[in-house]
């Protein structure tokens, strides 16, 4: 018990174990002094975490699968318009209550039902963690090349075994790399914009010089942007709505993320026209270097390389203390790039969620800490080298994720208008409008069960485990929007048959108006502190 004590974080002197269970200083809704981000702030979150690997990379579906560079780029476009659409609409109820998704999400689902898809986030952000992590250690890798030699691999000898995964020279670069993020990690939410300041000038700055050699190494853009798509028809069009559904279920994860920033945001408009803006230029832009720079890499050594880092790699292949300088430069900034990646979609949002599950011993940065040491654990570059298939697994978890999302949207928006009572948030008992059924609402979890439902056999196909059929297929490429819309409806059936607490009344349900209004939490504490004896129980 002495021991459990110790652990407690800080400021958990002077509540009930009840409210303890539900509330700690990062779970609380964020005062002024901590609501720091203004729209620049958005336009550099969002300008950073356009760069990074995998965005680099998403063009490569529509142009393998036969569709011409321009094509696949307008849906890069219009993936990246609708990622701002769900985005924006995701962080109103941050922006307006100041709250995190695992205190919203428990409007929706129950005080404790909420746990749930906190959990499931918890699970795929450490999974994520540890991907972008081998990612990053790559990027350690070409900079120690480029420092002690092409041949430094070689001259490290590996004394592990050849199941491992991994070889003793990469296990020491994503150590490294691993290490690198654990500072970064101490930043509160409200700090790290400063963070997402400094990619946003750095990584662009290091894409475009990218850019700029790979173009005049290859003296031109290459075949990849002449030639023209070998594709028509109805094979066209669900190739392109295949392309323009990959990048939105890769931004997936952000969605479901978005009040965890925007409760930051200083003002109203902070986290609207900044985030409704910036999503879909930034990310088409990164995604344009990508499509520039593999063309180019196949005049250069006769065969594309989707992967920024094989690219830089072949530089290496010119043992010119210019390449080497470049590649250096460029790779740092592709880690400052993975850095920031896992800061804003895991080791924050992991750490919001681990804080949620259990407030009295973890605060974000712990939980920060917790995910960095799991994603460590599970042996990432084992699971990567293991199955082609690891990237599709994560990007169809987007199935789970869209239910989730559009369960929570409904709830928001639809039922409740935006009416939303603060204090009810953080108790555990029935006179929380939220407690429903012991805790759970039972309709929250039926309408996510039926949002999985219609992609579920999709999803088997995804995997390449099984052949389904063709209409499944192709309806998987919508499955985001049927897991979005599709739980989102039976939630609104389910409760206009089975009604709740918590909707306002003087409005009706299709009422085209929202009750939502800024919320003064500046003495929430002190609000909160005063419900222990009236509605909390040990």
């Amino acid at each position: 018990m002495r021991f459990l004590k110790w652990i407690e974080v800080d400021g958990t002197e002077g509540y009930t174990s009840s409210q303890l269970f539900l509330y700690n200083y990062d779970l609380k809704p964020v005062e002024e002094k901590r609501r720091t981000w203004r729209w620049i702030n958005f336009v550099c979150f969002w300008c950073a975490d356009s760069f990074n690997i995998n965005t680099w990379q998403i063009a490569s579906t529509g142009i393998v699968a036969g569709l011409s560079w321009w094509s696949t780029w307008i849906t890069v476009w219009l993936g990246y318009f609708l990622c701002g659409c769900f985005v924006t609409i995701a962080a109103r109820v941050g922006t307006y209550y100041h709250i995190s998704f695992p205190v919203s999400s428990r409007s929706a689902w129950g005080i404790f039902g909420s746990f749930w898809p906190i959990f499931q986030r918890v699970v795929l952000a450490c999974i994520w963690t540890g991907a972008q992590t081998v990612l990053g250690g790559e990027c350690i890798e070409l900079m120690l090349r480029s420092i002690f030699g092409n041949d430094l691999e070689t001259r490290i000898p590996n004394k592990l075994p050849s199941n491992t995964g991994i070889t003793s020279y990469g296990m020491l670069c994503f150590f490294l790399f691993w290490l690198f993020q654990l500072p970064a990690i101490w930043l509160r939410p409200h700090q790290v914009r400063h963070l997402f300041s400094v990619k946003a000038v750095v990584c662009p700055i290091a894409g475009f010089a990218f850019l700029i050699w790979t173009l005049v190494k290859a003296d031109g853009g290459g075949p990849v942007i002449r030639q023209p798509s070998t594709l028509s028809g109805s094979a066209f069009g669900w190739a392109f709505v295949n392309s323009t559904m990959n990048s939105l279920a890769n931004f997936a994860t952000l969605i479901v993320n978005a009040p965890d920033f925007s409760r930051m945001a200083k003002t109203k408009t902070s986290a609207v026209w900044s985030q409704f803006i910036t999503i879909p230029v930034s990310f088409s832009i990164t995604c344009l270097i990508g499509i520039l720079v593999s063309s180019a890499s196949t005049v250069l050594y006769g065969e594309t390389y989707w992967n920024p880092l094989e690219v830089l790699s072949r530089f290496l292949d010119n043992n010119s203390r210019g390449a080497r300088g470049g590649v250096f430069l460029i790779a740092f900034a592709f880690s400052i790039a993975q850095l920031g990646t896992n800061i804003s979609a895991n080791f924050l949002s992991a750490g919001t969620d681990m804080t949620a599950l259990l407030p009295r011993y973890i605060n974000i940065r712990r939980g920060g800490y917790i995910c960095a040491a799991i994603s460590y654990c599970i042996c990432p570059w084992n699971i990567l080298s293991s199955s082609s298939m690891f990237g599709t697994y994560l990007s169809a978890y987007s199935v789970f994720l869209s239910a989730i999302a559009g369960t929570v949207f409904c709830d928001y928006f639809i039922l409740k208008k935006g009416y939303m009572i603060l204090e009810d948030l953080y108790k555990a008992n029935n006179s929380s409008v939220y407690y429903y059924s012991h805790g759970f609402n039972w309709r929250a979890y039926a309408a996510y069960i039926c949002g999985i439902l219609p992609n579920i056999v999709g999803f088997v196909g995804a995997t390449k485990t099984h052949h389904v059929p063709e209409g499944a297929t192709k309806l998987y490429y919508f499955s985001f929007f049927t897991g979005y819309a599709a739980s989102a409806a039976v939630l609104l059936i389910l409760t206009m048959i089975f009604p709740i607490r918590g909707m306002p009344a003087d409005v009706k349900l299709f009422e085209r108006r929202l009750c939502e209004e800024w919320q003064d939490v500046e003495h929430f504490d002190e609000l909160f502190s005063k419900q222990r004896g009236d509605h909390l129980t040990e």
